[in-house]
C-alpha cells in the first residue's frame, strides 16, 4: 500500500462504515485535555516491553506520568480508540517540531512525529495502522508533509505499519527511522477525517452515555456495582 491508498478519492466507504457497523469497526478520536487522566490510565497499563518499544527506552511510572502530564493539547494531536468499556486501548500523539536546518525532506515550517501504542487486549484488531492513518491524514489537512516515526528494529508490528503506509525505513545501530511523504490536502481528505471525527464522536458519546447510566444504576439499592 502506497500513500494515495491511504486516502481514497471516493469517501463513499467512510459513509458504508457508519451506516453499517460492525464488530471489528474502529473509531479513532481526538483526545483532549479532559482524557488526560485516561491516556495516563493506558500508558501505565502497559507492560515494561511495550513501553520500550514505544518509547525506545523502559519508562518507570514517573517518567510516564511525567511524558502525560508534558502533552501540550493545543499544539500536538492525540488520538485515541475507546473500548466497550470506556478505556483507551489505542494512543497515537502526533508531536509537532520546527523543520531543521538539516532536514533536506521537506521545506515546509514544521514536520511531524507519530508515537503509537496499542493495549495487549486490543491487539490484532488494527487500531494500530487505523491510528497511524488518521494521524497522517490529519498531516495532510495541516500543511505537513513529512511525517516522521522512529521505534526500535525489533518492533515489528510498527515497521509492518510504516512499510504498508511507503514510508521510507532507515536503520542505524539497531533503531529505525521512518517518514512518509504526505500528498497536498484536497476536499476529500477533509471531508474525510471530518467524517472520522464525527462518526468516532458519536461512539465516543454513547459509550460516555452506557458507563454513566451503569454506574448510575449500581448505585441503586440491591443493584450489583457493573461498571468496575
Amino acid at each position: 500500500m502506497n500513500a494515495s491508498d491511504m486516502f481514497p478519492e471516493d469517501p463513499k466507504h467512510l459513509l458504508n462504515a457508519a451506516n453499517k457497523p460492525s464488530k471489528s469497526t474502529v473509531f479513532v478520536k481526538e483526545l483532549s485535555e479532559k482524557d488526560r487522566h485516561r491516556i495516563l490510565r493506558h500508558f501505565l497499563g502497559l507492560e515494561e516491553s511495550d513501553r520500550l518499544l514505544r518509547f525506545g527506552t523502559y519508562l518507570p511510572d514517573v517518567m510516564i506520568e511525567k511524558y502525560v502530564e508534558g502533552i501540550d493539547f493545543s499544539r500536538d494531536k492525540v488520538f485515541g480508540v475507546i473500548s466497550h468499556h470506556f478505556r483507551i486501548v489505542g494512543v497515537g500523539h502526533l508531536a509537532y517540531a520546527p523543520r531543521s536546518d538539516k532536514d533536506e525532506v521537506t521545506d515546509k515550517d514544521k514536520v511531524a512525529e507519530f508515537g503509537v501504542s496499542v493495549s495487549k487486549i486490543a491487539r490484532g484488531k488494527g487500531i494500530g495502522s487505523k491510528l497511524f492513518e488518521r494521524g497522517a491524514i490529519h498531516c495532510r489537512n495541516d500543511d505537513v508533509d513529512t511525517l516522521y516515526m522512529h521505534c526500535l528494529s525489533s518492533n515489528q508490528t510498527m515497521i509492518h505499519i510504516a512499510k504498508k503506509a511507503g514510508m521510507e525505513i532507515h536503520r542505524e545501530y539497531g533503531e529505525a527511522d521512518a517518514y512518509l511523504k504526505i500528498l497536498p490536502a484536497d476536499a476529500v481528505s477533509v471531508l474525510k477525517e471530518a467524517m472520522q471525527e464525527q462518526v468516532a464522536t458519536i461512539d465516543y458519546t454513547i459509550k460516555a452515555n452506557t458507563r454513566a447510566a451503569a454506574k448510575w444504576l449500581s448505585n441503586l439499592p440491591g443493584m450489583k456495582d457493573s461498571s468496575k
